[in-house]
């Protein structure tokens, strides 16, 4: 498709989601992806901040609590706006995607006037993408929305089903990262056309290095079985459902190591109760928290472990697994969300029952004693780079301004 005649995008990212000195972990992967398509198309981000008049008294004891964001920032050389909108804690969810409409489109309205952006751009349908369309209304702007993942519990609430449904009837374009997201929202009763454009991986950032290096710059023998998990530490991602089965695997294979890379993140953190468990079933020399790493560092865990594991509850395309595999990790994962999407066949892992221990426990055996063919998992990623992702994501912004609607 070429672009010569058309007249080209110019985008606002929306997103509540996104890294900020408070956060530095939150969203990382929807910054991956749109700054790749902000090397083509010129983007800016607006990224909505929930805020209440006692939150301050609040971070008092619980000091993660909303981590203050700047007003605005460069990141990248791309300019990131953080407005506030109002939000009590717990209370009031339907209205969040509302207030929070409300509370950017000030500065949207000041954006336009230097950035004569012609398309919005949101990830998650509520409250991001709900607010996003009506900011589109407003503006008279088109609006994308992203669908990934939360859109599943979600859609549990019936308020918050009915919000979803309306923000992806009057979006122009949906996109999913999975086809089992696109299949979950056509069954709630989403009417609109959905295209699946599945996230990437940077294989110049997640490449194997030497297996016995990595291993010494972590302190761990080269003899040793290692698993490897990543991700924020809160109860959905299912270190919890790793660790149950370290006991036993301990039994079969002694030098055992478990490798966790992750820290707090905005659904929570968990990290003193991984330790407690850790503790409680004598594992301290076994487990490893390695807390939080540049993406630019995790090629060195990655490379020094066997198998990647994640026992998750819920996903919607988890870059991690395609960083792994780059690494030539096999993955051993969880049947939800897109998982077995990425995982497609049995040369890359193992796909389990979620909540199923003793299969866990099995796939996790199998997966330490199979000869994989590391060469062959890195191909697969390397088939999955980010380009072809973002040449697609370009073409549709191109279509969604220049395509009569």
């Amino acid at each position: 498709m070429s672009h010569d005649a058309d007249k080209k995008p110019r985008l606002v990212v929306y997103t509540s989601l996104f890294p900020h000195p408070g956060q530095p972990g939150a969203g990382l992967f929807i910054r991956e992806r749109m700054f790749r398509v902000g090397k083509v198309l010129p983007i800016v981000v607006v990224a909505p901040v929930p805020w209440f008049p006692l939150q301050g008294v609040i971070r008092h004891w619980r000091p993660h609590f909303r981590p203050r964001a700047p007003r605005k920032e460069i990141q990248q050389g791309i300019e990131v706006y953080y407005p506030r909108f109002f939000c009590v804690p717990g209370l009031g969810k339907r209205f969040d995607g509302m207030f929070m409409a409300l509370g950017s489109l000030r500065c949207l309205a000041n954006l336009r006037r230097r950035f004569d952006f012609t398309v919005i751009d949101a990830h998650f349908a509520y409250p991001d993408g709900y607010a996003a369309t009506m900011l589109g209304r407003w503006l008279k702007v088109p609006v994308t929305i992203t669908l990934r993942g939360t859109e599943i519990p979600l859609s549990t609430f019936p308020a918050r089903r009915q919000n979803i449904l309306a923000a992806l009837s009057m979006a122009t374009r949906v996109f999913a990262v999975s086809d089992s997201l696109k299949r979950h929202a056509s069954a709630l009763g989403a009417t609109s056309q959905i295209r699946v454009i599945g996230n990437g991986v940077d294989t110049t950032k997640f490449y194997p290095i030497d297996k016995s290096l990595a291993r010494s710059q972590l302190g761990i023998p080269a003899d040793a079985f290692v698993l490897i998990s990543v991700g924020g530490l809160v109860e959905r991602k299912g270190f919890h459902r790793v660790i149950e089965c370290l006991p036993e695997l301990k039994k079969r294979y002694s030098g055992l190591y478990y490798l966790i890379v992750g820290g707090s993140c905005a659904e929570g953190d968990m990290s003193q109760e991984l330790k407690q468990q850790v503790r409680a079933l004598d594992l301290e020399q076994n487990v490893k928290f390695l807390g939080m790493l540049p993406s630019d560092q995790l090629k060195i865990p990655l490379s020094a472990s066997d198998v990647f594991v994640l026992a998750s509850r819920n996903e919607g395309w988890a870059n991690v697994f395609l960083e792994a595999m780059a690494c030539g990790l096999p993955v051993v994962t969880t049947n939800v969300g897109g998982n077995a999407e990425v995982v497609c066949r049995q040369a890359l892992g193992f796909i389990v029952p979620f909540g199923d221990r003793e299969a866990l426990l099995d796939a996790l055996v199998k997966s330490l004693a199979v000869e994989w063919n590391r060469q062959a998992v890195r191909a697969y990623a390397e088939e999955n780079a980010w380009d072809e992702r973002i040449k697609t994501l370009v073409q549709e912004f191109y279509r969604v301004i220049n395509e009569p609607h």
